[in-house]
């Protein structure tokens, strides 16, 4: 069996070992197409997690069961899959309170140590991530490459009923990759209005694919100025920073009207995560600032449907498919910043 293993900084080496074996209560999946995240980019570029020396990525992935333990019930071999990579404990605080992407002790696979990802021909789900994961099966018809991209989907799910977009809205979404591409597409199923705000060209570009109602250049427009003019000075309803970018935050508070959702979707780099928000616009206007990370293991199941629905079309977000012998290019195309959605297809 191959996988890949990320060794260094920007160092996949692509390995050999037995097949796995079935443990009991867990099963062997044959991966079928497993996606780029963004995360697994900034991993990549770091290196393995501190204490580690190796690691193998890929969260947002999909196959077929080839081999199950002697103790699995929920799952047959032949069975279509998709997994995300949330294992929580099920027993702290927020577990108990159905809270599972707020886990205290939330183990990663393909992103913590000793939980390897779908960057790998197979990968072994053990019992702890049938019973604790977020493992579903996929609906007839379903591509593994759409089976993988519904990880992507579960949390722009789960951010837009957090925050309640609704029919009539404005929603300005700050960032137009992948994530800022799926909250224009799902903000206008749920019936509202989109503004799109990004400074790349490529990505404005494509972002114009999914039909936003209006594209801001921040490169030569005033954000918080364009926006205020396309709501005749009100403001937008909500804003979604779908990006990793502090200042975004900071106009996020200043172009939405008074009673508005500011959802601060794109973590910060963890060295500088500190930001500056005009408090008064937020206590006097009563707007409401919300983080977003991760789902309820029921928006992976609903992101699936989803895509058998064809309410989002995986074919204009996966831009581009490379083999796993071709992981190091995957990477490269995926770090360019003009691809969308990169799968990693090991067949």
């Amino acid at each position: 069996m191959k996988f890949a293993c990320l060794t260094g900084p920007k160092t996949i080496e692509l390995r050999e070992e037995p097949q796995p074996e079935a443990p009991p209560g867990g099963l062997v999946l044959k991966v079928g197409a497993c996606g780029i995240c963004g995360s697994d980019l900034r991993r990549w570029q770091e290196g393995p997690p501190a204490g580690a020396t190796q690691l193998v990525q890929g969260h947002e992935l999909a196959g077929t069961v080839v081999e199950t333990g002697s103790e699995t019930r929920r799952f047959k071999v032949g069975d279509r899959l998709a997994v995300a990579p949330d294992i929580h404990c099920g027993s702290c605080w927020y577990c108990r309170r159905g809270k599972f992407n707020l886990c205290t002790d939330l183990r990663l696979l393909g992103i913590t140590s000793g939980y390897d990802g779908g960057f790998s021909e197979q990968v072994v789900l053990s019992s702890e991530v049938l019973t604790n994961g977020i493992v579903h099966r996929m609906p007839a018809g379903l591509s593994f490459a759409e089976g993988g991209l519904a990880e992507t989907i579960s949390s722009v799910l789960a951010s837009h009923d957090q925050c309640g977009v609704s029919l009539g809205e404005t929603v300005v979404v700050l960032g137009a990759g992948p994530i800022g591409c799926l909250h224009i597409v799902l903000a206008r199923a749920r019936g509202a209005r989109v503004i799109v705000a990004e400074p790349n060209p490529v990505r404005r570009g494509i972002a114009a694919q999914f039909d936003p109602d209006a594209i801001i250049d921040v490169t030569t427009q005033d954000v918080i100025t364009e926006v205020k003019r396309l709501t005749d000075g009100l403001g937008a309803d909500v804003a979604i920073c779908a990006n990793p970018v502090a200042s975004t935050q900071t106009q996020a508070v200043e172009m939405t009207r008074r009673g508005a959702r500011i959802v601060l979707f794109g973590g910060l780099p963890k060295a500088a995560p500190m930001v500056s928000l005009n408090s008064n616009l937020i206590h006097y206007g009563e707007k409401v600032v919300m983080g977003a990370f991760s789902y309820h293991p029921s928006y992976h199941e609903e992101a699936l449907r989803t895509l058998a629905r064809k309410t989002v079309r995986a074919e204009k977000f996966i831009t581009h498919t490379r083999p796993l012998a071709a992981i190091g290019e995957a990477f490269q195309i995926a770090a360019a910043g003009e691809a969308l959605k990169v799968m990693v297809v090991p067949g």
